[in-house]
């Protein structure tokens, strides 16, 4: 993992730094008092592990992040939501890191991004905080977000088909208990619900092209178009069998096809009809129920804060 990830901040060697709790001896070093003051001489390798820190009386002893303060963080006090964030590298607190899009479609090519998703537990003393937390976390230039885990939970209630595909594919960079948890109940989150989500936004955004196409003939959005397509396919599936299915499969030429610009507008057009139609007759004839299972997702967010309340 990279030192960096753009959701917390690595001290740099040489920053002051008071330490937040009192700290137990251990057969390593000595132990450290709440406010005792020091300074950053090694950094940890990513999040997760820990920093080195000279103390002022010389012994050196090492430290998670969130048991220290940086000593101008200290001195400002915490009495804000920026001061408070800034104490926490949330980045550390990612349950789950998958990767999704098209390396986890299979129509990923050389230029194609690594797009990472997943969620969040956030500790428990900043979320029970005046401040809260973010909903996300956000890195834009690294093709990476991170989503709180209620709001993870409540798109994935509500079909949100990016949230399913997290859940589903078969490309996991990262995952803690509570993320294996997690996986071992996603059948919750399968409903008739993805009716809505899948072919509401399928049909939405081909009416937009074809506005867009009236305007300016020579509009095309290859690439748009074959997600589109690809949604129906998941769609499909996901209602057949009860199952989601991230890879495009057989379907991977076709697709490859609609984006290369070799197919036709005619040719597309067919083709989502026809899957409009087998859309329609696998959710008439599916066996998933009408509604997710949101008692046994809702003991999993309570057990889960349970969890980050005794880390």
């Amino acid at each position: 993992m990279p030192k960096n990830t753009g959701f917390g901040h690595m001290l740099p060697v040489g920053t002051k730094v008071v330490t937040r709790v009192d700290i137990a001896a251990t057969s390593a070093q000595p132990a450290f008092p709440r406010g005792a003051v020091g300074v950053v001489i090694a950094q940890p390798v990513d999040g997760h592990h820990n920093y080195r820190i000279r103390m002022v009386d010389d012994h050196v002893g090492t430290f998670r992040r969130e048991q220290i303060a940086t000593l101008k963080s200290f001195q400002r006090g915490a009495d804000s939501a920026e001061n408070l964030l800034a104490e926490y590298d949330l980045d550390q607190h990612v349950a789950y890191r998958c990767i999704v899009g098209s390396r986890a479609y299979g129509l990923s090519h050389d230029g194609s991004d690594t797009d990472q998703r997943g969620f969040y537990l956030p500790p428990a003393r900043l979320h029970w905080s005046l401040f809260g937390v973010p909903e996300q976390l956000e890195d834009k230039a690294s093709d990476t977000c991170f989503w709180e885990i209620q709001k993870f939970l409540h798109l994935a209630l509500k079909a949100n088909p990016n949230i399913l595909e997290c859940l589903y594919t078969p490309l996991v960079v990262e995952i803690n208990e509570i993320g294996e948890r997690l996986l071992a109940i996603r059948q919750a989150f399968l409903s008739k619900l993805a009716y809505q989500t899948y072919s509401g936004y399928v049909l939405s955004q081909f009416k937009l092209m074809e506005r867009r196409r009236r305007n300016k003939p020579d509009y095309r959005n290859n690439k748009h178009a074959m997600h589109l397509i690809r949604l129906l396919l998941s769609g499909i599936e996901l209602f057949r069998n009860g199952s989601l299915s991230v890879s495009v499969g057989e379907h991977r030429d076709s697709l490859l096809a609609i984006r290369r610009d070799e197919w036709s507008d005619e040719r597309i057009e067919a083709w989502r009809c026809q899957l409009l139609a087998d859309f329609e007759q696998a959710h008439q004839t599916t066996k998933l129920p009408e509604r997710p299972d949101y008692n046994t997702v809702n003991e999993f967010l309570i057990e889960a804060r349970r969890w980050a309340a005794r880390e």
